[in-house]
């Protein structure tokens, strides 16, 4: 059995060029994580929220445990609206 993994706070972006698309990052306003090829896809970002995560607690439309992993090792996350045609969801999630 994996060790329990602590709670994080993420701060999550909706983005000015991609509806119901949104970037989670583990510190405000610290794009530096984000590659530059994804920030110009995204457009401009606004802030939406601040949330803890926790291995509890349920998300819409992203797996909890997966959004803290990236979080962890890419220092973001990109959640894509489920209407993006395939080929462009494939190419942004090698972006993350």
């Amino acid at each position: 059995m994996g060790a329990v993994k602590k709670p994080v706070l993420c701060h999550i972006y909706r983005s000015g060029r991609k509806a119901d698309t949104y970037l989670y990052l583990p510190q405000k306003d610290d794009f530096s994580a984000v590659p530059a090829e994804l920030m110009h896809a995204f457009g401009e970002a606004e802030f939406s929220f601040s949330l803890e995560l926790n291995e509890g607690r349920k998300l819409a439309r992203e797996d909890v445990e997966k959004v803290m992993l990236n979080l962890e090792e890419q220092g973001y996350h990109l959640q894509m609206a489920d209407d993006l045609l395939v080929e462009q969801q494939l190419a942004l999630r090698q972006l993350n």
